[in-house]
């Protein structure tokens, strides 16, 4: 794959951490699992807080490497064909579907905005949701847990 990783047909997420509103992390620092955030709302600073301990810069993308998608917050209706852009851009680019973790009651259901007109009730109503992430906002070490439950660290 190089050094970078291209998303949504052209935006360029490049390596060390691409610092801006998404950016894949090396969650376990040894090439087995990348997350990249999609953060839109608060939930998007309990990420922070989860990843922190996240090594960088990140080596270049294993091919055997796990993929996650973690949508962090609000999806409006407006901008979930974004939202479900990002993930489809991902699969094309990677050639193996990422994981989707619903992260937040936002996420999850629409959270307290649920009875907005303009808030999508839930990304599960856009793509195939692996894991939901409960709260608001969910605290890091909940997004640790899913994460290493998904990723097969944890037997349940």
């Amino acid at each position: 794959m190089g050094s970078s990783i291209t998303c949504l047909g052209g935006l360029l997420l490049t390596r060390p951490h691409y610092r801006g509103p998404m950016r894949w992390v090396d969650w376990y620092g040894d090439g087995s699992l990348y997350v990249l955030d999609v953060a839109l709302a608060c939930c998007a600073l309990e990420f922070d807080a989860a990843s922190s301990s996240a090594p960088a810069p990140l080596p270049p993308l294993e091919d055997r490497a796990q993929l996650a998608v973690i949508i962090s917050g609000t999806v409006t209706d407006r901008l979930a064909p974004a939202v479900a852009a990002i993930v489809e851009g991902c699969e094309q680019q990677a050639g193996r579907r990422p994981m989707v973790i619903s992260f937040g009651a936002c996420a999850s259901s629409g959270g307290p905005y649920w009875d907005s007109y303009a808030v999508t009730k839930g990304v599960d109503q856009l793509l195939g949701v692996d894991a939901y992430v409960p709260g608001c906002p969910p605290p890091p070490e909940a997004l640790s847990a899913v994460l290493d439950r998904v990723a097969g660290r944890v037997v349940s």
